[in-house]
Protein backbone atom coordinates (compact mmCIF):
# COMPACT_ATOMS: atom_id res chain seq x y z
CA UNK A 1 0.00 0.00 0.00
CA UNK A 2 1.40 3.35 -1.00
CA UNK A 3 1.25 6.41 1.10
CA UNK A 4 -1.10 9.11 -0.20
CA UNK A 5 0.68 12.04 -1.75
CA UNK A 6 -0.08 15.26 0.09
CA UNK A 7 -1.97 17.71 -2.03
CA UNK A 8 -0.11 20.72 -3.36
CA UNK A 9 -1.43 24.18 -2.93
CA UNK A 10 -1.53 24.72 -6.70
CA UNK A 11 -2.03 27.94 -8.58
CA UNK A 12 -5.24 28.83 -6.80
CA UNK A 13 -3.75 28.77 -3.29
CA UNK A 14 -2.52 32.36 -3.37
CA UNK A 15 -5.84 33.58 -4.74
CA UNK A 16 -7.74 31.70 -2.05
CA UNK A 17 -5.51 33.18 0.64
CA UNK A 18 -6.02 36.73 -0.63
CA UNK A 19 -9.77 36.06 -0.71
CA UNK A 20 -9.60 35.00 2.96
CA UNK A 21 -7.72 38.18 3.85
CA UNK A 22 -10.19 40.38 2.01
CA UNK A 23 -13.19 38.57 3.51
CA UNK A 24 -11.93 39.07 7.07
CA UNK A 25 -10.97 42.70 6.42
CA UNK A 26 -14.43 43.40 5.06
CA UNK A 27 -16.00 41.73 8.11
CA UNK A 28 -13.77 43.69 10.47
CA UNK A 29 -14.61 47.04 8.93
CA UNK A 30 -18.31 46.15 8.93
CA UNK A 31 -18.11 45.30 12.64
CA UNK A 32 -16.15 48.50 13.36
CA UNK A 33 -18.87 50.60 11.75
CA UNK A 34 -21.45 48.76 13.86
CA UNK A 35 -19.44 49.32 17.06
CA UNK A 36 -19.28 53.07 16.46
CA UNK A 37 -22.98 53.14 15.60
CA UNK A 38 -23.77 51.36 18.86
CA UNK A 39 -21.67 53.83 20.82
CA UNK A 40 -23.25 56.78 19.05
CA UNK A 41 -26.72 55.39 19.75
CA UNK A 42 -25.94 55.80 23.44
CA UNK A 43 -23.91 59.00 23.46
CA UNK A 44 -25.86 60.73 20.71
CA UNK A 45 -28.95 60.94 22.90
CA UNK A 46 -27.19 61.83 26.15
CA UNK A 47 -27.02 65.45 27.21
CA UNK A 48 -23.48 66.73 27.50
CA UNK A 49 -22.05 63.93 25.35
CA UNK A 50 -22.03 65.82 22.04
CA UNK A 51 -18.22 65.95 21.98
CA UNK A 52 -17.70 62.19 22.17
CA UNK A 53 -20.61 61.56 19.81
CA UNK A 54 -18.88 63.81 17.28
CA UNK A 55 -15.56 62.01 17.71
CA UNK A 56 -17.27 58.66 17.26
CA UNK A 57 -19.05 59.88 14.13
CA UNK A 58 -15.74 60.95 12.64
CA UNK A 59 -14.09 57.59 13.37
CA UNK A 60 -17.17 55.79 12.05
CA UNK A 61 -16.82 57.73 8.79
CA UNK A 62 -13.24 56.44 8.42
CA UNK A 63 -14.40 52.89 9.01
CA UNK A 64 -17.25 53.37 6.54
CA UNK A 65 -14.76 54.52 3.91
CA UNK A 66 -12.72 51.36 4.54
CA UNK A 67 -15.86 49.23 4.33
CA UNK A 68 -16.90 50.90 1.08
CA UNK A 69 -13.49 50.18 -0.40
CA UNK A 70 -13.63 46.53 0.69
CA UNK A 71 -17.14 46.26 -0.78
CA UNK A 72 -15.66 47.38 -4.11
CA UNK A 73 -12.64 45.07 -3.86
CA UNK A 74 -14.79 42.06 -3.03
CA UNK A 75 -16.98 42.81 -6.03
CA UNK A 76 -13.99 43.37 -8.35
CA UNK A 77 -12.32 40.13 -7.28
CA UNK A 78 -15.52 38.13 -6.95
CA UNK A 79 -14.86 37.30 -3.31
CA UNK A 80 -17.85 36.43 -1.19
CA UNK A 81 -18.26 38.23 2.12
CA UNK A 82 -18.48 36.23 5.31
CA UNK A 83 -21.73 34.38 5.82
CA UNK A 84 -21.64 35.67 9.40
CA UNK A 85 -22.09 39.32 8.40
CA UNK A 86 -25.48 39.67 10.18
CA UNK A 87 -24.00 38.23 13.37
CA UNK A 88 -20.96 40.54 13.25
CA UNK A 89 -23.17 43.60 12.70
CA UNK A 90 -25.34 42.67 15.67
CA UNK A 91 -22.38 41.76 17.88
CA UNK A 92 -20.55 44.96 16.91
CA UNK A 93 -23.55 47.15 17.68
CA UNK A 94 -24.11 45.37 21.01
CA UNK A 95 -20.44 45.72 21.94
CA UNK A 96 -20.47 49.40 21.06
CA UNK A 97 -23.70 50.15 22.92
CA UNK A 98 -22.70 48.01 25.89
CA UNK A 99 -19.35 49.67 26.37
CA UNK A 100 -20.88 53.12 25.89
CA UNK A 101 -23.41 52.35 28.63
CA UNK A 102 -20.43 51.74 30.91
CA UNK A 103 -19.14 55.24 30.17
CA UNK A 104 -16.79 57.16 27.92
CA UNK A 105 -13.64 55.48 29.16
CA UNK A 106 -15.13 52.03 28.56
CA UNK A 107 -16.11 53.06 25.04
CA UNK A 108 -12.55 54.22 24.45
CA UNK A 109 -11.23 50.98 25.95
CA UNK A 110 -13.34 49.09 23.42
CA UNK A 111 -11.91 51.17 20.58
CA UNK A 112 -8.36 50.69 21.84
CA UNK A 113 -8.74 46.92 22.14
CA UNK A 114 -10.38 46.46 18.74
CA UNK A 115 -8.01 48.78 16.91
CA UNK A 116 -4.93 47.16 18.48
CA UNK A 117 -5.99 43.78 17.11
CA UNK A 118 -6.93 45.18 13.71
CA UNK A 119 -3.70 47.16 13.41
CA UNK A 120 -1.62 44.06 14.14
CA UNK A 121 -3.73 42.04 11.70
CA UNK A 122 -3.23 44.61 8.94
CA UNK A 123 0.52 44.70 9.67
CA UNK A 124 0.73 40.91 9.19
CA UNK A 125 -1.28 41.11 5.98
CA UNK A 126 0.88 43.88 4.56
CA UNK A 127 3.98 41.74 5.01
CA UNK A 128 2.19 38.72 3.53
CA UNK A 129 0.96 40.42 0.34
CA UNK A 130 3.55 43.15 -0.26
CA UNK A 131 5.64 41.26 -2.82
CA UNK A 132 2.82 39.94 -5.00
CA UNK A 133 0.14 42.62 -4.45
CA UNK A 134 1.90 45.93 -3.76
CA UNK A 135 -1.18 48.04 -4.52
CA UNK A 136 -3.26 46.10 -2.01
CA UNK A 137 -0.45 46.34 0.54
CA UNK A 138 -0.35 50.11 0.04
CA UNK A 139 -4.10 50.41 0.66
CA UNK A 140 -3.87 48.24 3.74
CA UNK A 141 -1.05 50.47 5.01
CA UNK A 142 -3.27 53.54 4.75
CA UNK A 143 -6.07 51.74 6.61
CA UNK A 144 -3.61 50.53 9.24
CA UNK A 145 -2.41 54.08 9.86
CA UNK A 146 -6.00 55.24 10.39
CA UNK A 147 -6.65 52.36 12.81
CA UNK A 148 -3.51 53.38 14.72
CA UNK A 149 -4.81 56.94 14.93
CA UNK A 150 -8.11 55.66 16.37
CA UNK A 151 -6.25 53.53 18.91
CA UNK A 152 -3.99 56.40 19.94
CA UNK A 153 -6.98 58.73 20.27
CA UNK A 154 -8.76 56.22 22.51
CA UNK A 155 -5.71 55.89 24.74
CA UNK A 156 -5.36 59.68 24.94
CA UNK A 157 -9.04 59.90 25.96
CA UNK A 158 -8.51 57.61 28.94
CA UNK A 159 -9.12 54.08 27.65
CA UNK A 160 -6.78 52.58 30.24
CA UNK A 161 -8.77 54.25 33.02
CA UNK A 162 -11.94 52.32 32.27
CA UNK A 163 -13.33 50.20 35.10
CA UNK A 164 -12.09 46.65 34.63
CA UNK A 165 -9.88 47.77 31.73
CA UNK A 166 -7.56 44.75 31.72
CA UNK A 167 -10.37 42.20 31.72
CA UNK A 168 -12.52 44.16 29.25
CA UNK A 169 -9.60 44.61 26.88
CA UNK A 170 -8.61 40.95 27.07
CA UNK A 171 -12.14 39.75 26.36
CA UNK A 172 -12.62 42.15 23.44
CA UNK A 173 -9.23 41.26 21.94
CA UNK A 174 -9.97 37.53 22.26
CA UNK A 175 -13.34 38.03 20.59
CA UNK A 176 -11.75 39.95 17.73
CA UNK A 177 -9.12 37.26 17.19
CA UNK A 178 -11.77 34.54 17.16
CA UNK A 179 -13.91 36.52 14.71
CA UNK A 180 -10.92 36.92 12.41
CA UNK A 181 -10.27 33.18 12.28
CA UNK A 182 -13.91 32.32 11.70
CA UNK A 183 -14.49 35.04 9.09
CA UNK A 184 -11.57 33.90 6.96
CA UNK A 185 -13.34 30.61 6.26
CA UNK A 186 -17.07 31.10 6.81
Amino acid sequence: MTKPIPSRPGQGAQGRRVAELLRVDHAGEMAAVAIYRGQRAVFGKAAGREHIAGQLAEMESHEQAHLDRFDAILTERRVRPTALAPLWRLAGFALGAGTALLGEKAAHACTEAVEAVIEAHYAEQIVEVAAREPDLAAELSVFRDEELAHRDHAVAQGAHGAPGYALMSAVIRAGCLAAIKVSEKV
